[in-house]
């Protein structure tokens, strides 16, 4: 399993991203790679819908189509409403084997 962590410098939701997804990693035995977003038109390339975007196996477990792709921060609904990363339980069923959009 493949997990990647994408964000833009400035992040504020980053770090709890990552936190949560290493700890989880951890668990499994796996590593995250990191991959910072530099410019707009990368971007608009990689199609990067907002910082922190979590791709499992190079798919987005939790995009709806319809999030706008640039340098802007990513809003997740959870259990607890909206915010900026998604909740560690969200990240378990992610990662869980078969799981996947």
């Amino acid at each position: 399993m493949k997990i990647e962590l994408l964000y833009f410098d400035g992040c504020p939701n980053c770090t709890v991203a990552d936190e949560r997804l290493r700890a989880l990693a951890d668990d499994l035995g796996i590593t995250v790679a990191h991959h910072k977003v530099e410019t707009p038109e990368e971007a608009e390339e990689m199609g990067f819908r907002g910082s922190p975007t979590i791709l499992v196996d190079g798919r987005d477990p939790f995009a709806r189509g319809d999030e706008p792709v640039g340098l802007s921060c990513r809003i997740y609904q959870t259990p607890d409403g909206l915010a900026g990363s998604p909740t560690t339980e969200q990240l378990q069923t992610a990662l869980a084997p078969g799981v996947g959009p």
